[in-house]
């Protein structure tokens, strides 16, 4: 399986732009210590092997 590297820095420079957000540097650097956080958080679960042939759940429709 291959490791992604994620360049956090970058995803939040494009997220200012596409959401039209102002950040300060204090709150552009807690959401950088955040994401980073979360991204560790899932590692463990995204490297969980799956079996190609498993079922995927259904879509829910009203």
């Amino acid at each position: 399986m291959m490791t992604q590297i994620t360049d956090w820095s970058a995803y939040l420079a494009q997220m200012e732009q596409v959401l039209a957000l102002d950040l300060d540097d204090v709150r552009r650097a807690e959401l950088l210590t955040q994401f980073t956080r979360i991204a560790a958080m899932a590692a463990p679960l995204m490297a969980f092997p799956l079996d190609d042939r498993l079922e995927v759940a259904g879509v829910y429709k009203a």
